[in-house]
């Protein structure tokens, strides 16, 4: 047993199912020996719902999700290299607007809609996956447990056109390096002017959803504590039954003993008058024939 065939296993079911199957999980590794295996299975979250719905994109093999992937690695080229990202931007917008639909759908099949907060999560997440490497393989592997977001306007690692303010984390580059890199590009100034205002208004939305999102940590975390107490609770009513039954065996075993020895006793005094008995019968035996022949 691999951790990655039991993470599959356990994300591609409904969210609602996830702890039954991550215990029955971790007890079946543990059974098998693998200790090690059955904590990390353990340590496995339970997605939400979003997340859910995008790791049910992941597996609904379509190469839309593929397309949008490698578009973000296509973008962020781009970016790197002061290229054009206007166009890219554009297909980018069609192509999560496609994958939100079809998640949504999926969803549907599947019995569990998306309300219009995890369908924003989803959007999120697949937005974040093509500026951020590290979520596109996380949506990828369609592993993820909580949705994720991006609040830059630029891709990871990327610094920040001058006049971008303080919207988004950019990696600080030494100035000459940036300015060679720079050299001989052409910047276009309403595509970045797009970018700014749509990203004012992501960092806005997202702040919230990120605030939403820990709160669902934290209920999570909370409901996994009850799931353990009871845990506890049951396995501390066992032990409990079994100790007693122990004391109880214990006792019966003393009383069986007693009486053991006491019919030890007493078979042992039984031999001894056996053999007495059997000493004076042959004892009678041999004076009855000598009577008889002196007679």
């Amino acid at each position: 047993m691999e951790l990655s065939v039991v993470a599959d296993e356990l994300y591609e079911g409904a969210p609602e199912d996830f702890v039954d199957r991550r215990k029955q999980a971790a007890a079946e590794a543990k059974k098998a020996g693998d200790a090690a295996l059955a904590k990390r299975v353990g340590e496995l979250r339970r997605p939400t719902v979003s997340a859910w719905a995008v790791n049910r994109l992941a597996r609904a093999e379509t190469g839309e999700l593929a397309r949008l992937l490698d578009l973000g690695a296509e973008l962020r080229s781009a970016w790197a290299a002061g290229g054009h990202v206007g166009e890219l931007d554009q297909r980018r917008g069609e192509l999560v607007a496609g994958l939100v639909r079809m998640a949504v759908t999926l969803a549907s099949e599947a019995g569990r809609p998306l309300r219009e907060p995890a369908v924003r999560e989803v959007e999120d997440t697949l937005h974040a996956a093509t500026m951020d490497p590290a979520v596109a393989d996380e949506v990828r592997a369609g592993w993820l447990s909580q949705p994720r977001s991006y609040a830059g306007f630029v891709p990871v690692g990327e610094p920040a056109p001058p006049g971008a303010g303080s919207a988004g984390p950019a990696v600080k580059r030494p100035a000459k390096a940036a300015g060679e890199r720079r050299a001989g590009t052409k910047r276009d100034p309403q595509a970045e002017e797009d970018a700014r205002r749509r990203a004012e208004e992501e960092r806005r939305r997202r702040l919230t959803e990120q605030a939403d999102a820990a709160a669902a940590e934290a209920r999570e975390a909370e409901q996994a504590l009850a799931e353990w107490d009871e845990e506890v609770e049951r396995a501390g009513r066992a032990r409990a039954e079994l100790t007693a039954e122990e004391e109880r065996l214990r006792r019966e075993l003393k009383a069986v003993l007693d009486r053991q020895e006491v019919l030890t006793k007493r078979v042992s005094g039984a031999e001894r008058e056996r053999n007495r008995a059997a000493r004076r019968a042959a004892d009678a035996r041999r004076h009855a024939e000598e009577t008889r022949k002196k007679l």
